[in-house]
């Protein structure tokens, strides 16, 4: 085993499209895992000009580039039953398939679990949905921005005052792919204790709830009552004051959760008051004092007294500073800058140089060497 790549050897087939499936069997790919990608002819995955912006890469996004790196593809129309064939043929190889196709398009494919475990009971597949395979939500399109709205994440953002705020990242699709990774790997496991397959469900909503299971379960054991987000920097609904986000003289600062009586001393403010109850009028003091001195400052007067704070950094103050450095998480991929995956194995960081593949580049090869 080559170290920091432990799933050398296995043949994963990733048969998504977007970003949670391909993020999944990116992740696979880094732990060593061969990928290959099956794209529909002629136009391939979505994601390749879905997302188009001014940072294309030769007429597709930079976010299927990122997303798809170091992987194969073949081009396979599965409603042509000698593609089809050939899929199964390949599948018969394989250790692992990725699906996120809306509940029972793969089936109607005759490409859906049972049919690919019929020709592999090895086979380990792993499905991503919207919000599960039943239900009145399934049938609604698996986006982001949409399971966010739905799964009371977008609600729980922002300020009392605010309307409900989105988190500005794909955060549904991102975790939905490590939930999949996680029970994959959980089921490769199995598989060599007893030799069993399996097929390994989630959904963009259940990765959103999971998420959310600390401040869900509060609400769950507190009688159903809602949280209440504080009116001033608001950051977490059911923590106290002074937890929040604060405007400094020339920045922001975050303050994480400490007793009020020695943030006090420290920043010579009367905070007497519930730290809950009187959250509000507590953090607007708070606010007041932190305004009138650099962010740098505060930083010098506050970390000597174990008071939990950091800055707030945009993305030129991370990717410059000494502590993003000696983590070594970006590297160069088919001409593009990326970061890397964020773990390491007997403290090896897998490092996947090649770029994303073209539309059934590897397809000659690949039929050649699995008799497609």
């Amino acid at each position: 085993m080559t170290s920091g790549r432990p799933l050398a050897g296995l043949l994963v087939i990733d048969m998504a499209q977007f970003l949670s499936g391909p993020s999944a069997a990116l992740r696979l790919g880094d732990l060593g895992a061969r990928v290959i990608k099956v794209e529909r002819p002629g136009d391939g995955d979505i994601c390749r000009t879905l997302y188009l912006s001014d940072t294309d890469i030769g007429g597709a996004s930079t976010l299927f580039h990122a997303i798809n790196r170091g992987k194969q593809s073949i081009a396979l129309d599965y409603k042509q039953p000698e593609d089809r064939a050939a899929l199964l043929r390949l599948v018969a190889h394989a250790d692992v398939v990725i699906q996120n196709f809306r509940p029972g398009v793969a089936d109607r494919l005759d490409v859906g679990p049972e049919q690919l475990r019929a020709a592999n009971p090895r086979l380990v597949v792993g499905s991503i949905s919207g919000y599960g395979e039943t239900g009145p939500w399934a049938g609604l399109p698996g986006q982001d921005l949409l399971a966010q709205a739905l799964s009371g994440v977008m609600w729980l953002n922002g300020n009392a005052d605010d309307g409900p705020v989105p988190v500005g990242l794909s955060i549904a699709d991102m975790l939905a792919g490590h939930v999949l990774v996680e029970g994959i790997l959980a089921a490769l496991v199995r598989r060599g204790i007893d030799g069993s397959g399996a097929h390994v469900e989630t959904s963009l909503i259940e990765a959103l709830i999971d998420f959310q299971f600390e401040v869900l379960t509060t609400h769950l054991n507190d009688g159903g009552r809602p949280p209440k987000r504080a009116a001033v920097d608001n950051a977490h609904a059911y923590l106290a004051a002074p937890y929040g986000v604060y405007r400094t003289a020339d920045g922001w600062l975050a303050l994480a959760m400490m007793p009020l009586a020695r943030l006090a001393a420290l920043l010579d403010l009367d905070l007497a008051g519930d730290a809950f109850a009187d959250r509000d009028a507590i953090k607007a003091r708070i606010a007041a004092r932190l305004a009138t001195e650099n962010t740098d400052t505060w930083i010098e007067r506050l970390r000597p007294h174990d008071v939990w704070c950091a800055p707030v950094l945009d993305w030129p103050a991370l990717l410059s500073s000494e502590a993003f450095r000696r983590l070594d998480m970006l590297q160069e991929a088919g001409g593009l800058t990326t970061p890397r995956a964020p773990l390491r194995i007997d403290g090896v960081r897998a490092d996947a140089s090649d770029g994303a593949p073209g539309i059934d580049e590897h397809g000659d090869a690949i039929r050649r060497e699995f008799d497609l």
